[in-house]
C-alpha cells in the first residue's frame, strides 16, 4: 500500500480522534478535515504556527509515520522516529554493529556502483553522453578507494544542467540547487524511515562516519536513489517555471518523491516500497543471509 504524504504550510491545529488525524485551520474559514492515520507515511510541518497534540504524535509514531519539521528556510531539518521500529531490533542492530570492515567496503562498492549506473541511466534518458560513467562504474573497487563517486558526480552534474550558467552541485549554489536540497532532504527521511522499520540504526553508516551526523547510514543507502530526485528536478526545470524560490507548486511536486515509480528486481514499485526492500536486503547482508544489496535500476 502506498502511504500518503501530507504537507502543512499554513497555521493549523492537528489532533486525533477515532484513529484519524484531525485538521483545523484557526485563521481560515475552512471546515475541519480528517484523514485516517493508517494511510499516512509522511507528515511535513513547515509553518512555525502549527500546533500538534502529543496524542497525535504518539499515534503517528506507532503507525511508523515520518514526521518531518522544516527550518526558517523551509527546508526539512528534523525527523521524528520511533524508539522501536522492528520486533527483532536488538538482534538486527547487533548484526549491524558487528559488521566487519571488509564487508562494509564491499557494501559501499555495491552502493556506489549502483549510484553511478543510475546517474548514467538518467543522463541517457535526457539524451546526454554517459559512456564515461558506464566505464567508471566498472572500475569501482572495494571501499571505492579511487573515489570514483566524486569524479562521477562532478561529470554527471556538469553535463546534466549544462545549460544553466554557473551551475555546480553545491548546497548554497545557484538554482536548481535549492530544489535538489529539498528533494534530497525528503529522500533522506524516506530512507531513515525504512531503516528504522528494518530494525537498523540510521546513525551507524557503512561509509559515512561523521560524529555530528545522526543519519550516516541513511546518507549511505540513499545514494543510488539520488538520480530519481535529480530526474524530478530536471523535469521541473524543463517546464521553464520560476525556480529561484521553492513555491508551493514546486514543493507539491517534490513531495511526490516517496510515490515515484522505480524499477527494482525487474518490477515497477513506488520508491518508498523499493527503499524498504533495499534496507531489508542490507540487514540480510549484515546477518550473513545475503551478500548483495537490492537497489533500483534507473
Amino acid at each position: 500500500m502506498i502511504k500518503r504524504t501530507l504537507f502543512f504550510g499554513n497555521p493549523a491545529y492537528l489532533s486525533t480522534k477515532n484513529e484519524q488525524l484531525v485538521v483545523n485551520f484557526p485563521e481560515e474559514n475552512k471546515e475541519e478535515r480528517t484523514i485516517p492515520i493508517e494511510d499516512l507515511g509522511y507528515v511535513v510541518l513547515e509553518s512555525p504556527q502549527i500546533t500538534i497534540t502529543n496524542g497525535l504524535l504518539m499515534k503517528l509514531v506507532q503507525n511508523k509515520t515520518a514526521v518531518i519539521t522544516c527550518d526558517k528556510q523551509h527546508l526539512p531539518c528534523s525527523f521524528l522516529q520511533p524508539l522501536v521500529g522492528h520486533t527483532e531490533q536488538t538482534e538486527r542492530m547487533r548484526h549491524q554493529l558487528n559488521a566487519s570492515i571488509p564487508l562494509k567496503k564491499q557494501l559501499w562498492q555495491q552502493t556506489i556502483t549502483a549510484k553511478v549506473h543510475n546517474q548514467a541511466g538518467h543522463l541517457l534518458k535526457q539524451e546526454k553522453k554517459a559512456l564515461k560513467l558506464k566505464r567508471w562504474a566498472k572500475d569501482i573497487k572495494s571501499g571505492d578507494t579511487g573515489n570514483i563517486e566524486a569524479v562521477a558526480a562532478a561529470y554527471y552534474f556538469q553535463h546534466l544542467f549544462d545549460e544553466i550558467d554557473g551551475f555546480s552541485r553545491n548546497q548554497k549554489g545557484v538554482p536548481p540547487n535549492n530544489l535538489l536540497n529539498y528533494g534530497y532532504a525528503i529522500l533522506r527521511a524516506v530512507t531513515a524511515r525504512a531503516l528504522v522499520s528494518s530494525g537498523l540504526l540510521p546513525s551507524v553508516g557503512i561509509f559515512h562516519s561523521n560524529k555530528y551526523n545522526a543519519f550516516c547510514l541513511a546518507d549511505d543507502v540513499m545514494e543510488p536513489y539520488r538520480p530519481y530526485v535529480d530526474a524530478l528536478v530536471y523535469d521541473i526545470v524543463e517546464t521553464g517555471c520560476h525556480i529561484d524560490e521553492l513555491t508551493k507548486s514546486i514543493k507539491t511536486e517534490l513531495l511526490m518523491i516517496p510515490a515515484m515509480d522505480v524499477i527494482i528486481d525487474g518490477k515497477k514499485s513506488p520508491l518508498m516500497i523499493a527503499m524498504s526492500r533495499t534496507t531489508n536486503s542490507l540487514y540480510e547482508c549484515f546477518s550473513g543471509i545475503s551478500r548483495k544489496i537490492l537497489f533500483p535500476v534507473f
